[in-house]
């Protein structure tokens, strides 16, 4: 009996392995849509102000995009595929300098065999805060 249990797993394990499986070739992400920042309005703040609403206007922005400030992404309202805002905590601009604005569009996860495409992120713009 126990020998029979033996061989029937085997043939079991023979039949599995012999299905030819190999796993399908996946599909790089594509390229997503470039978003394009154009004016940050305000263009600029004083140190030791109180918390704002930045206002980034421009290009292809999805209705999921994110405004980066200084490499953090913000929570962002959409307003328009040229028009995004974020409030910008008091405490980003405590002290005088810049901060690099972005915007990123997420990428679209593809299937079970890739593709989607891929986030972008725009060139920065620089914020002054005095």
């Amino acid at each position: 009996m126990k020998i029979a249990k033996t061989v029937v797993l085997a043939a079991l394990l023979a039949v599995g392995l012999a299905c030819g499986y190999k796993s399908q070739p996946t599909t790089p992400p594509a390229a997503g849509t470039m978003p394009e920042i154009s004016a940050l309005a305000p263009g600029s703040a004083n140190s030791g102000g109180p918390a704002f609403v930045l206002t980034v206007n421009g290009t292809n922005f999805n209705s999921n995009a994110t405004i980066n400030w200084a490499g953090t992404a913000q929570t962002t309202t959409f307003v328009s595929a040229n028009q995004l805002t974020a409030t910008i905590p008091a405490t980003a601009i405590e002290t005088s300098g810049s901060a690099s604005v972005t915007v990123t569009n997420p990428g679209i996860p593809g299937g079970a065999y890739g593709g989607g495409t891929a986030a972008e992120t725009s060139s920065p713009m620089t914020f002054t805060i005095n």
